[in-house]
């Protein structure tokens, strides 16, 4: 149910099924990290957005696959988006230039993802973590832009669908020393988060994106073991719908 705008920062990921779609906000200032891979986003922008509020501040598209991009399309149709951070990575699905020419319609601010930058939307900010500037490979999910999410002394890592390599990479990167939040790689499979990488940045809550029953056998029981070995709280949107955690910048709880 809605509720009136407060200074405490929210994260929601939004139950969509087997994608991602993270709606992150303070007060009526909102960021939109992917859009799943149906139009499920709009009703989690609509249960926790003001109804007169049709601006939609930063949208982040992690990597163009389906299940990331595919939502956006209508939300970028529906709402005023500023900005627009992305790779521009091609993507061989029709729907994509679709999307594409939605951007280019309303005259988005795009922003390329250069590691070392940060972005501030009102009291948050994102850090560019991955990928390097000129990366090139093959597999768009090595693509996915990573950030790291902060808010006075809170933090959350955003990892889109990284590989082993890139997440053990991630590991040895000093400024992500400890996080109270992770969005689980790739949507819990086995490929995706690495112990190294737990074992750096300690977190307290991970969050996995996911549909159930879905035909992938995702989340991997591996990582289920790995994240219960080092005692982090699992939440996975097949169980229980949306996801919402909320923090004033030094406490976190989970909203039921």
């Amino acid at each position: 149910m809605f509720q009136m705008p407060d200074s405490a920062l929210h994260i929601i990921a939004c139950d969509v099924g087997q994608g991602d779609a993270i709606l992150i906000f303070t007060g009526s200032t909102q960021i939109l990290v992917d859009g799943g891979p149906n139009n499920k986003v709009l009703s989690c922008l609509s249960k926790y957005m003001p109804f007169w509020d049709r601006e939609i501040e930063l949208v982040v598209l992690t990597h163009p696959e389906k299940d990331h991009y595919f939502g956006l399309i209508e939300v970028f149709r529906r709402y005023r988006v500023d900005n627009l951070l992305s790779n521009q990575t091609a993507s061989g699905g029709q729907e994509y230039g679709v999307l594409e020419k939605e951007v280019g319609r309303e005259g988005v601010t795009e922003i390329t993802p250069d590691v070392g930058k940060t972005i501030r939307v009102g009291l948050m900010s994102l850090d560019i973590l991955y990928p390097t500037v000129g990366f090139q490979s093959t597999k768009v999910n090595e693509y996915s832009i990573v950030t790291l999410l902060k808010y006075k002394e809170f933090e959350a890592l955003l990892t889109g669908d990284i590989n082993q390599a890139i997440s053990d990479q991630l590991s040895m990167i000093g400024q992500i020393a400890s996080v109270e939040y992770i969005k689980v790689p790739h949507h819990g499979s086995r490929d995706g988060l690495m112990e190294n990488l737990l074992k750096a940045i300690d977190p307290k809550i991970a969050v996995i994106s996911l549909g159930k029953n879905n035909s992938y056998g995702h989340p991997h029981e591996e990582i289920l073991q790995m994240l219960n070995k080092y005692q982090v709280r699992i939440l996975r949107t097949d169980e229980t719908g949306d996801v919402e955690v909320v923090t004033d910048g030094e406490r976190y709880w989970i909203k039921e």
